[in-house]
């Protein structure tokens, strides 16, 4: 597999090939991630695979047990309960305090518009990465960095989520695009209280697809 080189150096470049692969569910839950193996499908020395790999262990899109080779986490039922109630608090509370200011962060606007750009092709082109920079943008541009402080560290994992329900169609592009427009109206209206609803409706309706899917499974 290739990967691009213009704009950052080879152990970014393996890092975040490597990502987005576990997001796009390429390397599903369950999948056993050995340094021989990134360094020979990206044709990287060792120690660069293993940076990669630490990085995302570091960030909860992999897991390494004691003396054990890493692994995409399998989240079960409760995992994903446990997340969706974190990642709740924390981003309603970020909502309510951007709409306070009713300022909307240039990197969530740009995270939008990419996101709107798939969901207008009408393709079944990925919007993960989207999806999650709109979010990881909106947090970090309010006004408590503890707040953001929390997000990150539940965000790798979440990350998981939001790939697993992109990857399996649970809600499209426009679905998400529609939600995420109606967070955006709320907070440049200045509404604290409805841009906290609509970020806890939007998260809880993905919370349900993936659990519903997970059910079906």
């Amino acid at each position: 597999m290739t990967i691009d080189l213009h704009t950052t150096s080879l152990p970014e470049a393996v890092y975040n090939t490597l990502r987005e692969s576990i997001i796009a569910s390429t390397d599903p839950p369950g999948s056993v991630l050995t340094e021989a193996a990134v360094s020979a499908r990206y044709g990287v020395a060792r120690p660069t695979a293993k940076a990669a790999i630490e990085r995302l262990v570091s960030e909860g899109l992999l897991r390494r047990s004691a003396h054990r080779t890493a692994q995409v986490p399998v989240l079960d039922e409760s995992d994903i309960f446990d997340l969706y109630a974190s990642r709740v608090v924390v981003e309603e509370a970020a909502l309510r305090n951007l709409a306070l200011a009713g300022v909307v962060p240039v990197a969530a606007v740009s995270a939008h518009r990419e996101l709107k750009v798939v969901a207008d092709s009408g393709e079944p082109t990925s919007y993960a990465r989207a999806d999650i920079a709109f979010h990881r943008a909106l947090v970090l541009g309010q006004r408590s960095p503890r707040l953001a402080k929390m997000h990150a560290l539940i965000m790798g994992e979440i990350e998981l989520c939001i790939g697993q329900v992109d990857s399996n169609s649970l809600l499209t592009a426009a679905d998400v695009a529609a939600q995420h427009q109606g967070i955006l109206d709320a907070v440049i209206g200045a509404d604290p209280e409805l841009a906290g609803t609509r970020t806890r409706e939007h998260i809880l309706t993905s919370r349900d697809r993936l659990l519903n899917y997970k059910h079906g499974a």
